[in-house]
């Protein structure tokens, strides 16, 4: 399989790894930015390649990370935004060298129960509205139950899921990816044995289970620094693509 990347810019090295639902072009507004400094590389990932029509694991889309990453031929500052964050932590985890320092935007790692439990169905439900024919129930069930944004929110975002194509497209590899997280599990243990410099980022007006997430991974990888970006949500990258770049930016810089 071929690994897609877009490359722009020159300069220090610096990988973009995007959340969920992102064809390819979510961390582009970033990318311009920076690539007025530095080299960039925004990786389509395995997950939402719809080409390729195939579910993945946390595990093959971090062995593509690796892959780019040691192209580069020097050490590379990884960025990774929610389910995107997972699997930059795993690459960091399985390959440390290959990374000088990193930047991890509210990481959808699990650090409680599954979602797939006997008392979470949220997979198994989102799966039947696909399978029904209603893309925005089963994404309006992944945000209001997986990533616990209130009911008013995931109704909107079910709404304009259900109408916008390409987004359609993408929500059963969004389910994919979440059935791919809960796969992989907690991973507490083997974070903590990451020691490449890395940035914790957030927004204040995220959910409390993002930033519970960043609480755990502050307590258990050992060289951390936490941002809190104010005012801010889990959106930022798309509507302050500037400060999120900024972060990414002076974090390349030390």
């Amino acid at each position: 399989m071929t690994i897609r990347t877009y490359d722009e810019g020159q300069g220090p090295p610096v990988l973009l790894v995007g959340p969920g639902l992102d064809d390819g072009t979510r961390t582009r507004k970033i990318a311009a930015i920076l690539a007025r400094r530095f080299r960039v590389q925004r990786l389509h990932r395995r997950q939402y390649r719809l080409d390729l029509g195939v579910a993945c694991s946390v595990a093959d889309e971090a062995a593509d990370v690796v892959v780019v990453a040691r192209a580069a031929g020097e050490p590379v500052v990884l960025y990774g935004h929610s389910s995107g964050a997972v699997v930059a932590l795993e690459a960091l985890a399985a390959e440390p060298a290959l990374f000088s320092r990193a930047v991890l935007f509210e990481p959808a790692a699990v650090i409680d129960r599954p979602w797939s439990g006997e008392d979470h169905q949220v997979i198994t439900r989102a799966r039947a509205a696909i399978a029904a024919g209603r893309p925005g129930r089963a994404l309006a069930i992944f945000t209001r139950e997986a990533t616990g944004y209130p009911a008013w929110q995931a109704a909107v975002v079910g709404v304009l899921a259900a109408s916008i194509p390409r987004y359609r497209r993408l929500v059963p590899a969004q389910i994919n990816d979440l059935d791919a997280l809960d796969t992989l599990g907690n991973r507490l243990d083997v974070y903590a044995r990451i020691d490449v410099p890395t940035v914790l980022l957030g927004g204040d007006r995220s959910p409390g289970r993002n930033t519970a997430v960043l609480d755990a991974l502050e307590r258990t990888i050992p060289h951390t620094e936490r941002v809190v970006m104010r005012g801010r949500d889990h959106g930022a990258d798309l509507k302050h693509p500037a400060e999120v770049a900024a972060v990414i930016e002076a974090t390349a810089g030390r």
